[in-house]
């Protein structure tokens, strides 16, 4: 569709000028026509190419830039200003290109005769449906500026969540693959000339030598099976999660896991009752709100009891009791909800589990970690001085050769 830019002037006759995107230009005058503005000069835009604006467009919309843009535009209606206003000012002042452009689309989808729902629902790879949904229940309640808020509160504390896990599983991962790098390079460069070297003084090799140095020889001269067996072995994988009876058989393993399992479960659950809970005190309706949160739980057999308790609600069972039937919730967590049907505050019972559990999983989480550091210590020294000896140990007997 090409785009246009465009100059008018509005019903006081004060000019403004811009760039839409149309089919033809008399759509174009048209559509500005119902905005109410007279066209006085329209061109069409020349795609021009800029290396710096393809890379730009290329730049994915992070969660911070998706939290700056809630805050913002949460403080600015709480305000006062508008909703077009908003829009125009966190349009110049926000970084990534992508948001920046879409937020603009946003907003000349609102002048043109949409309600921001109308206008966000257009772009569900950035607005997710949660976020639509809470701001279509504030245009009908007449309180989108504190369900706004609200929300800008509810992203902070999910993107919170994720930077603890993902914080404390960096130094491991960092460990882990310096650990992999180091034991590559010395199996694979050092050993073989440590062997070439032992070999030709006629030093017979240890076994630990002798194993090494073969794996490393191997692994030298067929790199690229191991590439692609690895590659082979992911894309597999993801087909397979993909698929509906693999996610569910993934997702199954991943809650019984030993130690991982508790904490994944936790996670999913907090998920659940943050999200419902903002949901049912933004004012979604229930149904509604169930199943959106389905989509957001991260787990497909947490998603599938999510599903049936719908479906109980539809036909007028409380929440809790499908909750308790499946025994995949927690019997606390069921306690607390059915206590928050009965006494009417769902969203208050709901919010007071997720903010348990994200304590219980920072909690976990710090836990692990301290347990995993040493012991990812003690497997690489471990595996350093199964390195070294079986170095060391050649010498040794070199030495032994040479004294006779």
């Amino acid at each position: 569709m090409p785009t246009f830019f465009y100059k008018a002037r509005n019903e006081v006759g004060k000019p403004v000028k811009g760039t839409m995107d149309a089919p033809t230009k008399d759509e174009l005058i048209d559509k500005l026509h119902k905005m109410g503005y007279m066209t006085t000069h329209i061109d069409e835009v020349t795609p021009e190419f800029r290396i710096e604006k393809f890379f730009d467009r290329l730049r994915p919309i992070n969660a911070e830039d998706m939290i700056v843009f809630n805050v913002q535009l949460s403080n600015m209606i709480n305000a006062g200003i508008n909703i077009l206003t908003s829009l125009s000012t966190l349009s110049d002042q926000i970084e990534n290109r992508r948001l920046r452009d879409t937020i603009g689309d946003v907003s000349r989808g609102i002048e043109g005769g949409d309600t921001l729902s109308q206008a966000l629902s257009r772009y569900p790879r950035v607005f997710p449906n949660i976020f639509i949904s809470m701001v279509k229940a504030g245009e009908a309640s007449g309180r989108l500026e504190a369900i706004l808020a609200r929300y800008a509160v509810f992203s902070e504390q999910q993107e919170d969540l994720r930077q603890k896990i993902r914080g404390a599983l960096f130094y491991p991962a960092i460990l882990l693959t310096a650990g992999i790098a180091v034991t590559l390079f010395l199996v694979t460069f050092i050993i073989p000339q440590f062997a070439s070297v032992f070999s030709k003084t006629g030093v017979t090799l240890p076994l630990p030598t002798l194993i090494l140095n073969r794996v490393g020889v191997w692994i030298k001269g067929y790199w690229y099976v191991v590439v692609l067996g690895g590659l082979l072995a992911y894309f597999g994988y993801r087909l397979f999660a993909d698929t509906e009876g693999g996610r569910l058989k993934v997702d199954r393993l991943k809650l019984i896991l030993p130690v991982m399992g508790p904490l994944h479960r936790k996670a999913a659950i907090s998920r659940f009752a943050r999200t419902l809970g903002t949901l049912v005190a933004s004012g979604v309706p229930i149904l509604e709100a169930i199943d959106i949160v389905r989509g957001v739980v991260g787990n497909e057999v947490i998603a599938r009891v999510v599903k049936s308790s719908r479906d109980a609600v539809e036909n007028g069972e409380k929440l809790a009791a499908p909750l308790k039937v499946s025994q995949e919730f927690p019997q606390d967590a069921v306690q607390m909800i059915a206590i928050g049907e009965e006494t009417g505050d769902l969203d208050g019972m709901l919010n007071k589990i997720s903010d348990f559990y994200d304590m219980y999983i920072g909690y976990s989480v710090k836990k692990l970690t301290s347990i995993i550091e040493p012991l990812f210590l003690l497997l690489l020294g471990a595996l350093v001085a199964f390195i070294m000896a079986s170095m060391l140990l050649p010498i040794f007997d070199m030495i032994k050769i040479l004294r006779r």
